[in-house]
């Protein structure tokens, strides 16, 4: 397990706690002031102001941080025209699921690093809105979004979590494939194994011969799919913001207690119709504020 120790300013201590107050988490440490389980590391920021990460993915949160992880050799496997893609949204209540493609080639590489392009969960949401535009610019792309609403529709015609990102990631490598691009690598950011993503794929009407490669942690190795993780981060957060102005109130990311209580309050003033219109509802957030806003939790 990797541990890294950090002294960063106040204003990035600020800005991270902001970026992931959905994963705070208790701690009985006294002189710890935040502390959160994020995925694949912990995260304990001290009264001191001292951070430390552990975890198997502490470096790619040490990166928003400006840490940069010492390298033994370059990822060669980037050198040529590579597609990928990523989504955002998955693991949030409210919110839709957005899903972006992008074509990278080598031409580009220095200027994407010079732009400070990486993993979009260790950029705050201010560089993200920074960077997206620029990227959406100037890389092909392909952008999908699914609403809340059409989210629902979409799980109670019979699709889950993962089909609905099958699908979702099928249908935005193909268009830009019809786009005219010509990758020589496919990638996709693994939310599920190889076996699943065949399986659920035979069900699309929208089929191409290039191969794909379904790879962890992908957004951190290739520029590709890093530019698909920032477009689909900024695509996602515009969205949570429209939905919020909507009901004259701020939507929160992920999945915490706070979006449950928020459910709640939507749930007595509006009514389901409406949480079904900004919520993904088979999540276990609808159950937790039907109940809290019945006054039994």
């Amino acid at each position: 397990m990797e541990t890294i120790s950090l002294s960063p300013n106040k204003d990035l201590l600020a800005a991270f706690v902001e970026r992931y107050r959905s994963a705070l988490a208790p701690s009985k440490n006294p002189y710890i002031q935040h502390f959160f389980r994020l995925p694949g590391a912990t995260v304990s920021i001290y009264h001191s102001g001292k951070v430390v990460l552990q975890g198997e993915q502490a470096s790619e949160f040490a990166a928003f941080f400006g840490y940069k992880m010492e390298k033994s050799s370059p990822n060669t496997e980037q050198n040529l025209p590579l597609m990928g893609s990523d989504e955002v949204g998955n693991g949030s209540y409210f919110g839709g699921l957005a899903v972006v493609a992008s074509l990278v080639t080598p031409k580009e590489h220095g200027w994407l690093r010079e732009l400070g392009v990486g993993d979009s969960k260790t950029l705050t949401d201010a560089k993200i809105r920074q960077l997206a535009p620029l990227l959406k610019e100037s890389i092909p792309h392909q952008a999908l979004l699914l609403t809340p609403q059409k989210y629902n529709e979409v799980i109670a015609s019979g699709y889950n979590a993962v089909s609905v990102k099958v699908a979702l990631h099928n249908q935005a490598l193909y268009l830009l494939l019809q786009q005219g691009a010509q990758p020589e690598k496919i990638v996709i950011d693994a939310f599920t194994s190889v076996g699943n993503y065949q399986k659920y794929l035979k069900k699309e009407k929208n089929q191409f011969s290039n191969p794909i490669t379904l790879e962890e942690k992908a957004e951190g190795k290739y520029l590709a799919v890093a530019v698909s993780s920032i477009i689909a981060r900024a695509l996602f957060l515009e969205n949570l913001e429209k939905l919020g102005k909507e009901l004259g109130m701020t939507l929160p990311s992920g999945a915490g207690s706070k979006s449950d209580q928020i459910a709640a309050s939507i749930l007595k003033r509006y009514g389901r119709d409406m949480l079904a219109h900004v919520a993904k509802l088979h999540f276990k957030n609808t159950e937790k504020a039907e109940k809290i806003a019945k006054g039994k939790l």
